[in-house]
């Protein structure tokens, strides 16, 4: 018996769920300004199946582009004088809540689920 043997076979849903999960899991990237891409790649490679992954990865992606949006603005606030310190509280507070709500969607979908985050603009349908 090779080792082959005793591993479980991975189902469909189990690599959707993976696939979902790290969707998700991009959002830990916002800060960098990237955290958008590996919910669009999950998006793009998945798009022509009806999975758990498409959906999830739609979410995280409306969900980051919202952060983006966010981003930027606070970056221009930055640049303000009167307005700069505004600009820097809110870059790193976007940041923090990215990271947060992403690893807790991504929790929510290891354990089976889906997640829906609290603010999001729906730019991807």
């Amino acid at each position: 018996m090779s080792y082959d043997d005793h591993r479980p076979a991975s189902s469909g849903a189990d690599q959707a769920r993976t696939w979902a999960m790290l969707a998700h899991l991009g959002g830990i990237l916002a800060y960098f300004w990237i955290g958008w891409l590996p919910a669009l790649v999950v998006w793009l490679a998945n798009r022509e199946k009806s999975t758990l992954a498409v959906a999830e990865a739609r979410v995280a992606l409306n969900f980051q582009l919202t952060v983006l949006i966010g981003l930027v603005v606070c970056t221009i606030l930055r640049s303000v004088p009167v307005l700069g310190v505004i600009g820097r509280i809110g870059f790193i507070a976007i940041s923090i809540a990215s990271l947060v709500l992403s690893i807790v969607a991504a929790l929510a979908v290891q354990r089976g689920g889906t997640y829906r985050y609290p603010y999001s603009i729906e730019l991807v349908r």
